[in-house]
């Protein structure tokens, strides 16, 4: 995996992922990023990394479509999204998103192995720690 970042669209496989969803028809966009987040949750035993940042992306998409969320700027994100286009994401996907988080970066989990080995795995944790506080109900 190339990963030149901690942010949600640092990394090919999340950018990749990220041009699906610009070249997918308008109305299966939702659902992509629905997805994106079962995915991780279907996936038994050991999580890829590349089943993990492409939820990372998909959470960080949902997290900017509701209050407090940071607006999409990386230009690895979907060029619709960087345009202003939103997208109709349902509230239900909140809850998904943070269970995907949470595999994310669980025991079973390639991307945390890797994060845990470098130097940066703080500030990746914080970046999803801002990704759940959005998602997260008060």
């Amino acid at each position: 995996m190339g990963t030149w970042d901690v942010g949600a669209f640092d990394n090919d496989e999340a950018a990749d992922w990220c041009g699906d969803l610009d070249e997918a028809a308008p109305g299966q966009r939702p659902a992509l990023v629905e997805a994106a987040l079962t995915a991780v949750l279907a996936e038994p035993g050991y999580l890829d990394s590349g089943l993990a940042v492409e939820a990372i992306a998909a959470a960080a998409i949902l997290a900017a479509h509701r209050p407090g969320g940071r607006p999409i700027d990386s230009p690895y994100a979907p060029d619709f999204l960087l345009a202003g286009e939103r997208l109709a994401l349902p509230r239900r996907l909140d809850d998904l998103a943070l269970r995907a988080l949470d595999r994310v970066v669980g025991d079973d989990s390639e991307w945390r192995d890797l994060w845990e080995e470098s130097d940066d795995y703080d500030q990746a944790l914080r970046e999803l720690a801002l990704i759940r506080s959005v998602l997260t109900p008060s």
